[in-house]
């Protein structure tokens, strides 16, 4: 700032916050402050409804690096050759990085890799099985190629999504971990799906506590972690707290991670929820999937995978795709969200909320720890049982139309048709089989009401 404009600025006198609440009190015209402007989240914390530095302490210190995230274009890897053409035509049209999943170990997955580009993007696998023998060859190509890969293991993820563990040759998933910490030396292959929790219907504090907690029992187990540990996030549409979330998982993956001498941190591949999208009046969640776009870049994620708008009830296709690059295109390259490092450094309102969300979760935390861990909760079924609350009161709140998805629960197209477009199956599947635990269901919140329209359009 000039000297010229620093005089400007003198002219005004500083306003105290107490001279704000005053001039607010007096346009309330006589109504309750605290009953008119101060709401409560359904993570406990009041949200003001102005942040002054006078009440402020000091920020937490987070360090985001917007400017460093990578674009990241999914795809499943089920022929080898499709799969690998579009990887191409994807990095052709500004992808950066690429994620595939893959189910099947027999995958020929040093094909799959040999025409990429690996020296200029980022590789991410999913894979659904557990095998020493198909992560040593990728960890082979890395070296090879010095590429820059994460496959994303994540047993505990297996066992809460799925109910059961994968299925290995070693002793236990643990054993497999254990061999592939001294076996595997080029690659990143641990991770924690907490996008489980978020889609399922846990709050805020619940999804960075399980999270931790998930990642805690890790290194507890597995003797050696030298890579950094991919953090798989979804994140909704509640902005400023999905910023202040990713904020969050950093300091205390830290503050965690520094008892066990873990120096490597953790890296964010974050994508939007499918928790609040919708089939009807699908165009909307391309507006949801921008802005909570916007949130995973501006709290610090390292990659960020868009969903499709069509993603529910379409396989994947050409234009979902595109689209969904094109709003990360426009975000990094039209709106410079990679210009700024630390964006959301000196907001009080998101250092605020990060304080305070770091406080709940670690709180959480330490409760999960002192009452036998996270394994063991997700075992007896609290796990499972404290999300499923949450995700009713949000259930609630979506019935009685106080939380809202419009085209949804308001302003629907009473004249919108979807039953003949239906390529997927939008809704929570029912397999019964034996398992370990009672998995942890994600589900939607428009489900139930979707179901009721589709059931109706023909009459």
């Amino acid at each position: 700032m000039t000297d010229e404009n620093q005089n400007l600025f003198s002219e005004f006198a500083p306003v105290s916050s107490k001279q704000w609440k005053q001039q607010i009190q007096f346009e309330l015209k006589g109504a309750d402050y605290n009953d008119t402007l101060v709401w409560d989240s359904p993570e406990g914390i009041k949200v003001k409804p102005f942040y002054h530095k006078d009440e402020f302490s000091v920020g937490q210190n987070v360090s985001t690096k917007a400017k460093d995230f990578k674009i990241c274009q999914n795809i499943f890897a089920f022929d080898i050759e499709k799969s690998i053409l579009r990887a191409i035509d994807s990095i052709n049209r500004g992808a950066e990085s690429i994620r595939f999943t893959i189910e099947n170990e027999n995958t020929d997955v040093i094909k799959l890799l040999e025409k990429l580009p690996l020296e200029n993007i980022t590789i991410y696998f999913k894979l659904h099985f557990l095998s020493i023998d198909f992560i040593k060859k990728i960890d082979a190509v890395a070296k090879a190629k010095k590429a820059n890969i994460f496959c994303s293991i994540d047993p505990i993820g297996q066992l809460a999504s799925d109910g059961n563990w994968f299925k290995t040759n070693e002793r236990d998933n643990f054993e497999t971990l254990n061999l592939l910490s001294e076996q595997v030396t080029n690659i990143s292959f641990l991770s924690v799906d907490a996008g489980l929790y978020q889609n399922a219907g846990a709050n805020i504090v619940q999804q960075i506590a399980y999270a931790l907690a998930h990642a805690n029992e890790y290194f507890n187990r597995i003797q050696k972690i030298e890579k950094p540990v991919v953090f798989e996030i979804s994140v909704g549409t509640n902005y400023f707290f999905e910023i202040a979330k990713l904020r969050t998982i950093r300091l205390l993956f830290d503050l965690i991670a520094k008892e066990y001498n873990i120096t490597n941190g953790c890296h964010l591949l974050v994508s939007p929820t499918k928790r609040n999208k919708t089939i009807y009046d699908y165009n909307v969640n391309m507006l949801r999937t921008t802005t909570e776009c916007m949130s995973a870049i501006l709290g610090g994620a390292d990659a960020v995978a868009n969903l499709p708008y069509d993603a529910l009830y379409h396989k994947d296709n050409e234009f979902g795709d595109r689209i969904a690059r094109n709003q990360l295109l426009v975000l990094k390259q039209e709106s410079y969200f990679d210009k700024v490092d630390n964006p959301a450094d000196g907001s009080y309102y998101i250092e605020e909320l990060t304080s305070q969300l770091a406080e709940k979760a670690l709180t959480l935390f330490k409760d999960i720890e002192e009452n036998g861990g996270f394994l063991k909760q997700l075992g007896t079924g609290i796990i499972k049982r404290k999300i499923q609350e949450s995700a009713d009161r949000e259930q609630e709140l979506f019935d009685s139309g106080k939380e809202v998805l419009l085209g949804t629960n308001k302003y629907p197209n009473k004249n919108d048709r979807m039953k003949h477009d239906l390529e997927l199956f939008p809704f929570v599947k029912t397999k019964p089989r034996k398992t370990l635990i009672q998995p942890v269901i994600p589900k939607r919140l428009a489900e139930k009401l979707e179901q009721e329209r589709l059931e109706t359009e023909n009459n």
